[in-house]
């Protein structure tokens, strides 16, 4: 099997009603076309211009070739050799950042491509599993301007959850440091009561995650708010500190008994061997980090030194598609991140693509179909598809 093409798909929500928190009101799709009549597709949450870039745009230099160019020819029933090889030719403008961010949605879409050729789903090419089912936990993204709007959209989609099956429910408490939904700037006082809110709606039985959106610099200060909410039994605090803050991270992770998760935005296991050692939870976010291929040498490196891996993942159903196939290998991931369609504020999350599996009992079975699992919908992609213009460019 050869690549014989590759596409990259710019799509965008038009008219932008969502939160502008909510990062799937955009999105960049590969299609990794072959031979054998096999289409594979990815993608990645990134800027989709700059992928779009790395992708189909060659400069001059050895070292800086276009992705989409460097594909042809190859055969994607070698993932792994194919993701050193485009790592080893982009290093000019590569090496981290969007340049991982694009070898990872295509990556994505090569092992899509692989698990089609070979009629499995990509966990059994990895090595099967120990799982009987995988279990997701509701990540919920609450819509407001005010504090109490913001709490009030909280405790709607908790309890769509709740009655929905969820075991495990994360709350995004954006509400403080610069990346505050818009209009909030509140105080370490309003994050605790919010915490507080979730944990009284939803009971003692579901595990309850809490996502501060790196609100803090000072991780004496994290761990006096940390320390408050102990008390509602919280499974992790995700990005308490700035993503690069590796040592302060370490400080307040050992300094308090709260699991600390950390990763989302780090790119190459290279990253994340500088914060294995301060963090309780990996989050590799499996298109960002740099596809399938990487994200298991994070499992790995997360299993060797005994740490948890729960990828993050925010986009369509082919990023949860593909988070789906590393919770079903990684022994070391109890859970993965699920954005419900039923309450996303994205069309894109909600049309883009098929999607086969049922909650049950708080958990899903394994993927059974070959490849990611999932298709495009053809209607969803003539309906967000744009040309390559950045309509937020132009519409300053």
């Amino acid at each position: 099997m050869k690549v014989t093409s590759v596409d990259c798909h710019i799509l965008v929500v038009r008219e932008r009603e969502s939160s502008p928190l909510e990062t799937a009101l955009d999105n960049v799709v590969v299609e990794i076309h072959t031979d054998e009549n096999i289409t594979g597709i990815g993608e990645v949450e990134s800027n989709p211009w700059v992928v779009q870039a790395f992708i189909h745009s060659s400069g001059a230099h050895t070292m800086d070739h276009s992705l989409g160019k460097l594909l042809i020819g190859k055969d994607p029933q070698q993932p792994q050799a194919i993701w050193n090889y485009l790592y080893e030719k982009s290093l000019l403008a590569g090496r981290r950042g969007a340049g991982i961010n694009a070898i990872g949605a295509l990556d994505m879409a090569i092992w899509d491509a692989f698990g089609k050729y070979e009629k499995q789903p990509i966990w059994k090419l990895l090595g099967g599993t120990q799982h009987s089912a995988i279990t997701p936990y509701a990540s919920l993204l609450p819509l407001g301007y005010t504090l109490r709007s913001y709490q009030g959209s909280m405790i709607e989609k908790i309890r769509w959850a709740r009655f929905a099956g969820f075991k495990a429910v994360k709350i995004e408490v954006m509400i403080k440091g610069p990346h505050a939904h818009p209009g909030l700037q509140e105080s370490d006082d309003a994050i605790v009561e919010t915490v507080a809110m979730a944990r009284a709606e939803l009971g003692p039985d579901i595990q309850l995650m809490v996502d501060v959106g790196y609100c803090w610099n000072d991780w004496k200060e994290a761990l006096r708010v940390i320390q408050r909410i102990e008390k509602y039994d919280i499974y992790f605090v995700e990005c308490p500190l700035p993503p690069d803050n590796f040592e302060d991270l370490g400080r307040l992770s050992r300094a308090c008994d709260m699991r600390i998760a950390a990763g989302e935005l780090l790119t190459t296991r290279l990253e994340f061997e500088a914060l294995v050692r301060n963090v309780d939870v990996l989050q590799p976010d499996v298109g960002r980090v740099g596809g399938i291929t990487e994200t298991m040498r994070v499992v790995e490196l997360a299993a060797a030194h005994g740490k948890l891996v729960v990828p993050h993942c925010w986009k369509s159903g082919i990023g949860i598609a593909a988070t789906a196939q590393i919770a079903a290998f990684a022994p070391n991931c109890p859970y993965f991140e699920y954005a419900p369609a039923e309450v996303s504020d994205s069309p894109i999350r909600r049309e883009l693509v098929t999607e086969v599996s049922k909650l049950k009992n708080g958990q899903f079975p394994l993927p059974g179909l070959p490849g990611l699992g999932v298709r495009l919908n053809p209607d969803a992609m003539q309906k967000f598809s744009i040309s390559s213009a950045n309509p937020y460019v132009e519409s300053r």
